[in-house]
């Protein structure tokens, strides 16, 4: 397996199952979608996938190989996700402090 391959394979693996994740952040609650907050979703899911490609790497450069050859592996695709959640998780509690005062939404 080539180098570029290991050091991605986590997001190899996970996009199907972030573009659903990404799909229902970006699509739920359906009011109100402004452009500001068209923004705010964008930023959030570029942010999400950013701070898990970071996490993986650094997973791997920090992984002791004493524990086998796929210790690597599974220690960045356990940080990489739980980055990723971490960051949605922390963007769909702000969007929705931030829309709870819009009025739009209430309705």
């Amino acid at each position: 397996m080539s180098r570029f391959v290991e050091l991605n394979l986590a997001l190899i693996l996970f996009l199907p199952w972030f573009a659903i994740l990404g799909a229902l952040f970006w699509l739920y609650p359906r009011k109100p979608r402004t452009p500001a907050r068209q923004l705010f979703d964008a930023v959030s899911l570029a942010v999400s996938v950013c701070a898990f490609v970071l996490a993986v790497h650094w997973a791997h450069m920090n992984a002791g190989h004493g524990h086998g050859a796929m210790w690597p592996q599974i220690l960045a695709t356990s940080m990489g996700y739980g980055v990723f959640l971490a960051v949605l998780a922390l963007a769909f509690v702000l969007r929705w402090r931030w829309l709870r005062g819009v009025k739009d939404y209430r309705e």
